[in-house]
């Protein structure tokens, strides 16, 4: 009697630890590489800019992160301009769907124009995406669409209400 106690409880320990477990796969760091296209409005006038941006962030628990984003873009539609933005901000992370995690989140930072004449000025972004986890290392981001404001000085409003579109993969290191 007394052993089969001990085998059921054993049993009982390794039937739930896959559970504990799946519960327990936040990421403690992940690193995001991808694809940029912006559509930068300024003074009534639209510009397409192509780019790439990277992200770090640290995950403080499995709804909580802190987010670093820097991103580089450049057009050529009929005049060639680049800028380099810096942001900083929280994440949220909806976990517990699965395979899936959507997020939102609000970054501040700057910018700056890599042109002939360069300029900082201030930017925020504000708007989320969605993560589907490929393996316990590595996820896809198909979308991350967001609000993005940059205050670069233009003549008229020196506001530029833009929209940024990013796909690309993510890294995932450790587990929380």
């Amino acid at each position: 009697m007394r052993k089969s106690f001990w085998v059921l409880a054993w049993l009982a320990i390794f039937a739930f630890a896959p559970l504990a477990k799946a519960q327990d796969e936040t990421p403690k760091a992940e690193l995001y590489a991808g694809y940029d296209y912006i559509r930068v409005n300024a003074g009534g006038t639209s510009f397409n800019f192509n780019g790439g941006s990277g992200q770090l962030a640290y995950n403080a628990n499995h709804w909580l992160g802190i987010v670093g984003d820097f991103g580089g873009y450049y057009t050529s539609n009929g005049f060639h301009a680049g800028i380099f933005s810096y942001l900083f901000g929280p994440r949220i992370n909806l976990r517990g769907h699965g395979k899936v995690t959507p997020f939102a989140q609000v970054l501040f930072g700057g910018a700056r124009s890599i042109d002939n004449s360069p300029l900082n000025a201030f930017a925020m972004t504000a708007g989320g995406g969605v993560d589907f986890k490929i393996s316990e290392h590595f996820a896809i981001r198909p979308v991350q669409a967001e609000y993005l404001l940059t205050k670069f000085t233009d003549g008229a409003s020196n506001q530029q209400n833009s929209f940024r579109y990013s796909a690309g993969i993510v890294f995932r290191f450790g587990t929380r």
